[in-house]
């Protein structure tokens, strides 16, 4: 079975730091989220994959090439203008062939049993199949209402608390039969959950809800996104990353050094080459990339740092996420709830 990624989106709303990044290659536990959905589809045996690109797409081609080095063989596909996410899935048809297929969204992290979905997917005979999970606040997401054998009957996009049929979000993971680009436009924007599904439904046709109960997560906003590092910190989400030294709350890539009289006082990830100075307090969750140097008598908490930044002496940084190549300033600088997205130490406030 072949699958599909869809990483064309531009990521606004992980502003500012996708202009450094397109989303996919923003990082979860010091490897690109896409990275990870790339491992989740090898482990379940899919290996010819393809990935529609529009922002930044010389990046993201340039850090996977063909694949070869994750053990799959990977195609990209740029879109010049956008065309929606089951637009861009029309456009890789001939690759995607005449069997099922799988199509995940680039920004989700998650450990979920693929090959128990397409199962499900088979068994049932559907010929569309959303994995679907309970979520809290169905104001934030599309819902998918459906019956005792799992069919869906209807769909609520992000309904009021008290006008919601269901509590039970589409994930981004989507099993498909080739069938399903008979029932699309051939030209022009198309869009899965407005368009194809509600379609599809509204035809009498199968399309199949599958819950998961395995971790997932929508790094697409600030909070979401550290909060997802957070999690991957402390082994909620299984990831398959290169073996790390280190105790259970102290984990060390190649050639990091931590100076005598680090205080640990949470989760730590230090990433390959990386620094931290004597008399430095880490505390809650912190992340800390490639190449980065964390001088002494630094306070970092509940704080993300990407590759190749500097943290200067006596800087304190709570619920932060910073940038590539940055320099947080020396001295009393106390930075809360920001992101730092510039060499000079910008700031941007955000609430997302």
């Amino acid at each position: 079975m072949k699958a599909m990624v869809l990483a064309a989106g531009v990521g606004s709303r992980l502003d500012p730091l996708t202009t450094q990044l397109p989303k996919p290659l923003v990082p979860v536990a010091n490897r690109p989220v896409m990275q990870h959905i790339l491992a989740l589809l090898k482990k379940h045996r899919f290996e010819d994959v393809i990935s529609n690109l529009h922002y930044q797409p010389e990046k993201i081609e340039q850090y996977f090439g063909n694949g070869s080095h994750l053990g799959l063989n990977l195609e990209f596909r740029t879109e010049k203008e956008l065309s929606g996410d089951a637009g861009g899935v029309r456009a890789c048809r001939d690759f995607l062939g005449s069997d099922t297929f799988v199509v995940l969204m680039g920004d989700l992290l998650t450990d979920t049993d693929l090959t128990r979905i397409v199962e499900e997917h088979k068994r049932k005979k559907a010929l569309a199949t959303i994995a679907v999970k309970q979520v809290e606040d169905v104001s934030q997401f599309g819902v998918a209402i459906f019956d005792q054998n799992g069919f869906i009957k209807g769909f609520q996009e992000k309904p009021a608390a008290e006008e919601a049929l269901s509590n039970f979000a589409s994930t981004g993971i989507y099993i498909l039969e080739p069938e399903v680009f008979d029932y699309m436009p051939k030209t022009g924007s198309y869009g899965f959950g407005r368009q194809l599904f509600p379609t599809l439904v509204d035809r009498g046709l199968p399309v199949l809800a599958v819950e998961i109960k395995d971790y997932w997560s929508d790094v697409g906003t600030i909070t979401q996104y550290k909060l997802s590092n957070f999690d991957a910190l402390r082994g909620d989400v299984q990831l398959h990353l290169p073996p790390l030294t280190g105790v259970l709350r102290c984990q060390l890539e190649r050639n990091a050094k931590l100076a005598p009289g680090v205080k640990l006082e949470g989760h730590l990830l230090l990433g390959r080459n990386s620094t931290i100075g004597s008399g430095t307090k880490i505390r809650g969750h912190v992340i800390i990339g490639d190449n980065c140097f964390i001088d002494s008598n630094v306070v970092l908490e509940n704080t993300v740092i990407w590759s190749g930044s500097t943290v200067e002496r006596g800087a304190r940084l709570v619920n932060c996420v910073v940038g590539a190549d940055c320099v947080v300033g020396n001295g009393e600088t106390h930075i809360e709830l920001a992101t730092v997205t510039s060499t000079q130490t910008a700031l941007t406030r955000t609430a997302n």
